[in-house]
This record gives C-alpha cells, structure tokens and sequence, in this order.
C-alpha cells in the first residue's frame, strides 16, 4: 500500500494537483475540523458507500493516525481501486483545517 506523509500531501496541494480526500473518521472527530475539501465517509460506512467512488480516480485516505485509513486503503485496494493512505493523519496535519 502506498503512503504519503501529512507534509507530503500538503506539498501536493500547494503545488496545485487535485486530490482526492476522503476521510475515515467519525462525523464527531470531523466535526473538529478536516483536510478543506475532504469528503467524510466514516470506515464503517466504506463498504456500503463505495459506489459513491470512481476506480478510474485515485484516492487519498486520512483518519486520526493512519491506522484507520490503512484498513480502508487495504479493503478499497481489496476492491480495485486505487488508494494512497496518509501516514501518520490528522495528528501530523499542521495546516488549515474546516
């Protein structure tokens, strides 16, 4: 499984490339704030929401540490699709947040 740091996805951003965000957590703990333009889909909801998803399209997934998010990249990879998991999450995440 691919990973990318919170500085490395942040250096993607800043350098203008489209990403696809989707964060894993509860809607409580994104209620605290998420990566700007991330779509919520709580890990429990993944399997039943997946058809929301394009498998021509890569997706980044974010939760609080990178535990989460690496079961969803393993269950999405698990099912075609193409996943970079964003190591150390939230908790490494220094910038803007809505």
């Amino acid at each position: 499984m691919e990973q990318l740091s919170a500085k490395e996805i942040k250096e993607l951003i800043e350098k203008g490339q489209s990403l696809n965000l989707i964060d894993v957590r509860e809607v409580d703990e994104v209620a605290m704030g998420k990566i700007p333009g991330a779509l919520n889909i709580p890990l429990g909801l993944l399997e039943f929401r997946m058809h929301e998803l394009d498998k021509s399209k890569e997706y980044v997934l974010v939760c609080r540490s990178g535990g989460r998010s690496g079961r969803a990249c393993q269950f999405l990879e698990s099912q075609g699709f193409k996943v970079i998991n964003m190591a150390g999450g939230m908790l490494d995440w220094e910038e803007e947040k809505e």
